[in-house]
């Protein structure tokens, strides 16, 4: 259900509400305030000989290259601000970047004993710190979570403002901050939910059946015999997918939000193969959404009838779209319609059903009145009932309406809290029912109000992990969000009731292994998708349409659903680790196929596919080759060897290179088509200041220019102005309107020194670096997996992973397990 425009309702939710709310937040606040400064021995020993020695030359108070001064630095390797800087001197002197090896004396065993001896500080002051930051659930993980408690359908992440993210997650607990207008808006949120989820009627809602045509259409006397065909069976034929009229269907219409059952009966038309077509909802309302449900194949023959189920929303129309056949030729305007030989998609009729209800009352109305006596009060004039504009009113009735209170709070507290709620925990909320009674207000508006309260608590919208070890709820709940973003199932806490998830060697993974098969996973898929490989830029830019005719809503819709299948692949199929880069096999359907110029595939459904030999097929597998990442690693005109090469360094390889210095200009593309961004890099790879960190970015970008900023395989550039190559191509049933601009270089030198002519080259050479591979995929997991940056402490178990995946050469499906069996998993 959409929520466009929120209640602010701050202002009238009671005083007492508000203080138990902000008294929480102010124990909680105390409760995990503890020192983030670990209590180390004092390095000032080891580190002022060894920086007067080997560093002080270039990093004292008077030089202080690179911005350090080391002399600031010395003996506060316990200081939260400063960890981050020990640890970068760590790293620099570990590699022996540092001091430059030109002009250095430092000995190996003066080395290797500074560095023993920081060691075991770094990991000591980063342990201290890692178990302190409060983790709040981010808007997707809030959404979830309400609406699979409470049994609705709410889009709230809309009521919420955006959250910030860090190391490219939205979900790690340091970036997301608590503010009053955070606050405000989970408490229309939680007033929102409960009113949506509370019964108002004794019954449930009426469920509609709807059968339509388009040939009894609302006007269908004006597009019959000229835009649309109507054939001897009643079917209605349309032979392209745009202009006037379009293919809304007004009859088959809702009247409330819900889910439907949508059933559309039809055959290709004047086709031996099947029609493609797609399934939406449209609206006359104006800036709201026309979602597209999915996309089908219709075939020849007999009328076949195609099922599927959706969520629609109030006062939303059927909209069906056929894709892929066009009038070219304008046949239909010259000659008639009766008279046009084309493909065509016949459409007999359309049934729909619904609101379907799958539980009254719904799941939030029985965690708050089961065993509670709520009635009906009769209307005055029992007759009423039988009007269209009757509503019942309910009220509960209570010998002892304080007891009744304290079992639905318990319920809702245990629900909210992700773990049983003692009396203790619902003392407050029960006081402020008290309260609400006592102010004038009915016992159900006073439960309401309490439950309200629950869900604004900080015990359910922060992740209650205390520092150390997770208790079996703790676990529970991580292993929960991780996996399917929304609070333990039942069959998980009933486990962690039992303290299984704590003492059992195999629980963790059975439990997991279930939670990977289940529907929800797959916000799994698409969170850490969308977080890890950026696809939610997927749609921050739209495409030139002259550049890039092919584009269309159907590659939109197919793009994203391939990269989601490609990982639960690798996940559910345990492939290796170098199938992140390459394999033999992609996850396609006709759109996909089509565009990336491979054997024919039918129907519009994700499947896999084996790799043949030829050019297109070699050239495809791995995250990389995708259109989602490649588009969005580009803007809708050019590609970018600096983006595209910081997203590989980034989300692959797991280096995240130097911001550009001050006061360096962006290298811009030259719109012309007259150079190359290559030939431009070169000259700002020659400036002293850029030279280092762009001998590392520019590599994996230039390999990927063979890829178009939607993803399709090129060997020139397009362009629109200037000298090239026109090209006289038909796209959707127009005629293109693009030229061949230069050749695409693909070659370069890595850091390391390895040259490679063009992509594949360059992807096979990535793929052996499997170390890196699983050491920056774990890192991910891990980062997703407990909302919190990775650091020093961490690194000893993420290498252990890491070496026994190489050696043991476990899959990716058994690396998730490994991620969600370590210590950094199991603790805080």
């Amino acid at each position: 259900m959409s929520v466009s425009n929120p209640m602010f309702r701050f202002h009238n939710l009671p005083v007492a509400a508000l203080a138990i709310i902000l008294n929480s937040f102010a124990l909680m606040i105390l409760v995990d305030g503890r020192s983030c400064c670990a209590s180390s021995p004092d390095v000032k020993h080891v580190s002022t000989a060894f920086f007067s020695s080997n560093c002080l030359d270039c990093h004292d108070s008077s030089t202080a290259e690179g911005g350090l001064d080391l002399t600031t630095v010395e003996g506060s390797i316990d200081e939260a601000r400063w960890l981050d800087t020990w640890v970068r001197i760590f790293d620099k002197i570990e590699s022996e970047k540092m001091p430059p090896p030109d002009a250095s004396t430092l000995s190996k065993d003066d080395r290797k004993e500074f560095l023993s001896t920081i060691r075991p500080l770094l990991v000591e002051a980063h342990a201290a710190q890692k178990g302190t930051q409060l983790r709040r659930l981010n808007a997707s993980e809030y959404q979830n979570t309400l609406n699979d408690l409470f049994g609705t359908n709410l889009k709230l992440a809309e009521l919420l403002p955006p959250d910030s993210l860090s190391h490219e997650f939205d979900n790690i607990g340091s970036a997301l901050n608590m503010s009053m207008v955070q606050l405000q808006r989970y408490l229309d949120a939680a007033d929102l939910v409960l009113e949506t989820s509370i019964a108002s009627d004794t019954s449930p809602p009426e469920s509609i059946h709807i059968e339509a045509s388009y040939a009894k259409t609302a006007n269908a006397d004006r597009f019959l015999g000229k835009n649309w065909l109507e054939l001897p069976d009643g079917a209605v034929v349309f032979f392209q997918p745009w202009g006037y009229p379009t293919g809304m269907l007004r009859e088959a219409g809702t009247r409330s939000a819900g889910w439907y059952r949508i059933r559309v009966t039809g055959y290709a038309y004047q086709s031996d193969e099947p029609i493609e077509f797609s399934i939406g909802a449209t609206t006359f309302a104006r800036g709201l959404e026309r979602p597209t449900f999915e996309y089908f194949a219709m075939p020849p023959g007999e009328p076949t009838t195609i099922e599927l189920t959706a969520w629609i929303e109030d006062r939303y129309m059927i909209e069906i779209t056929p894709y892929g056949i066009y009038d070219n030729k304008y046949v239909i305007k010259k000659l008639g319609i009766d008279r046009y030989r084309g493909p065509g998609l016949a459409i007999l009729n359309v049934k729909l059903d619904g609101p379907l209800t799958e539980e009254f009352p719904s799941r939030g109305h029985r965690l708050l009145f089961d065993g509670v006596d709520r009635r009906e009060v009769p209307p005055k004039n029992p007759k009423d009932r039988e009007k269209s504009w009757y509503r019942p009113r309910f009220e509960i009735v209570a010998d002892d309406p304080t007891a009744v209170a304290a079992g639905s709070l318990h319920r809702v507290a245990t629900a909210a809290f992700r773990r049983p709620a003692t009396n203790e925990d619902i003392q407050p909320y029960l006081e402020l029912f008290r309260s609400q009674l006592e102010s004038g207000e009915s016992i159900e508006d006073a439960l309401k109000t309490a439950a309200a309260a629950i869900l604004c608590s900080p015990r359910f919208l922060f992740l209650q992990e205390p520092s150390g070890p997770l208790d079996d709820f703790a676990l529970a709940t991580r292993l929960s969000y991780f996996l399917t973003r929304t609070s333990p199932d039942s069959e998980l806490l009933e486990a962690a009731s039992k303290g299984k998830l704590t003492t059992d060697p195999d629980a963790l993974r059975s439990q997991a292994s279930r939670l990977i098969k289940s529907e929800k996973f797959d916000r799994f898929l698409s969170d850490f998708s969308e977080s890890w490989l950026n696809l939610r830029e997927l749609e921050f830019t739209t495409p030139d349409a002259v550049l890039f005719p092919e584009y269309d809503q159907f590659l939109l819709h197919s793009m994203r659903r391939e990269t989601f299948a490609y990982l639960e692949t690798l996940i559910k199929e345990d492939l290796p680790i170098e199938t992140l880069v390459k394999s033999d096999f992609v996850m396609i359907n006709s759109r996909l196929a089509d565009h990336y110029g491979l054997p024919e595939v039918d129907g519009p459904e994700i499947r896999k596919v084996a790799l043949g030999d030829d050019k297109a097929s070699q050239v495809r597998g791995g995250f990389l080759t995708q259109a989602a990442v490649l588009k969005a690693s580009a803007n809708g005109t050019n590609t970018s060897p600096v983006v595209r090469g910081v997203w590989v360094l980034e989300r692959i390889l797991g280096t995240t290179p130097s911001p550009p210095p001050p006061g360096v200009p962006g290298v811009e593309p030259d719109t012309r088509g007259a150079s190359t961004l290559r030939q431009i890099l070169a000259k700002h790879r020659n400036l002293d200041n850029c030279r280092s960190c762009h001998q590392m970015i520019d590599p994996p970008g230039f390999a990927l220019e063979s890829f178009n900023p939607i993803g399709a395989w090129r060997d020139r550039y397009r362009i629109t102005s200037g000298r090239g190559t026109p090209i006289s191509k038909i796209v959707h049933g127009k005629k293109s309107r693009y030229k061949l601009g230069l050749h695409v270089d693909p070659s370069g030198e890595t850091l390391d020194g390895k040259k490679f002519d063009g992509f594949e080259e360059f992807r096979d050479q990535l793929s052996q670096e499997k170390e890196i591979l699983t050491r920056t995929f774990v890192e991910k997991l891990l980062t997703f997996a407990t909302g919190r940056e990775l650091g020093f402490s961490d690194r000893d178990e993420i290498d252990e992973i890491v070496q026994n995946s190489i050696e043991n050469q476990t899959g990716i499906g058994e690396l998730l397990y490994a991620v969600i069996e370590s210590d950094i998993f199991r603790s805080k």
